[in-house]
């Protein structure tokens, strides 16, 4: 079997808080370890109500202090947001407290709207230049040269994996271009991901760290002990979804049991696009799914996200999920 890695958006519900969701995520971090998870990933996001992992780098850094062998890191950081030294630092500076479990993912998505980037103080020309701001991060990682004038301190010499993230094309292409694996974000955006996995493997120039192509899907996972249970708890996400398609994001809702009934067919046909690989159902379900999943695409891991109001019902969807891989 693959490895099975966890995104965590750090949820905010209804009725609860940011401290709150940041507790959930070091708790869900803990047992991702325990039940053999690869990797515990955090999404830059800015002013998103429920999502509290805006401050990503220190989100990993507490994630990463409360535990002690699972990768932790970025899925991602958005790159035009930031000074590629900055984040240098930022992640040296993980790296050096944390050796060999440090991951750095890199989009050039805004993770907000306009206004919201606005406030950010981003240039809205920034993302034209990631692929050269990816060459420049990468270079701040390299050992200082002699008499070099700035050097990121700590993150020069450090190991610090980087990760191309992507939703489209551009990622799959860049990614190729300089030998870095890729991550493809088919949890919302399916409908590109073949496309991009066959281009990303086709255009590979291998590079010094990495010789062939390797490719990480995302991918909602919704599991409980029944399938009525799970496709209950899955409403969470699905109003989360039409929520954010209306231009109005918010806490996460908990479960409505007459949401089924009362979708138009514009509303299925949202959630038809954002969710078409979702995995809902019992540890079989999630089996088969996964399983069927991972044949169908080549990946070489997958990263679950898993958007469920209780904690307690999350803490059993990823424990379902393990145990069903064959983990935990």
């Amino acid at each position: 079997m693959i490895p099975l890695s966890v995104l965590d958006l750090a949820p905010v519900v209804e009725g609860g808080d940011a401290a709150g969701a940041l507790r959930n995520t070091l708790d869900l971090a803990r047992h991702a370890e325990r039940w053999g998870y690869h990797r515990f990933w955090l999404a830059e996001h800015h002013g998103m109500p429920g999502i509290a992992s805006a401050a990503t780098a220190v989100v990993i850094a507490h994630v990463a202090a409360g535990t002690s062998t699972i990768r932790v890191g970025a899925g991602g950081i958005m790159l035009p947001n930031h000074s590629p030294l900055v984040i240098a630092e930022q992640f040296g500076t993980l790296a050096a407290l944390h050796p060999g479990r440090i991951d750095l993912g890199l989009g050039r998505a805004p993770g907000s709207d306009q206004i919201v980037a606005r406030a950010l103080r981003r240039d809205p020309a920034a993302a034209e230049s990631f692929p050269q701001d990816v060459v420049e991060l990468m270079g701040w990682f390299r050992p200082a040269a002699p008499g070099q004038a700035v050097q990121a301190v700590p993150g020069a010499g450090l190991d610090v994996p980087v990760w191309i993230l992507g939703s489209s094309l551009f990622g799959a292409q860049l990614a190729a271009a300089l030998g870095l694996p890729f991550a493809f974000a088919s949890h919302f955006a399916p409908a590109a991901m073949m496309q991009a996995l066959e281009l990303y493997r086709s255009r590979f120039q291998p590079s010094e760290r990495h010789e062939r192509p390797c490719a990480m899907l995302g991918v909602t996972v919704v599991a409980a002990d029944t399938d009525d249970e799970a496709r209950l708890l899955f409403t969470s996400v699905q109003q989360a979804v039409l929520n954010l398609r209306l231009g109005r994001p918010g806490l996460l809702p908990p479960p409505d049991p007459g949401l089924e009934a009362r979708l138009g067919p514009l509303e299925r046909h949202a959630l038809g696009d954002f969710l078409a690989h979702a995995v809902v159902g019992t540890a079989d379900t999630v089996r088969d799914g996964l399983r069927a999943f991972a044949e169908r695409t080549g990946a070489d891991e997958l990263m679950v996200t898993s958007q469920i109001f209780d904690h307690g019902a999350r803490l059993r969807s990823y424990e379902i999920t393990a145990r069903a891989w064959g983990m935990a």
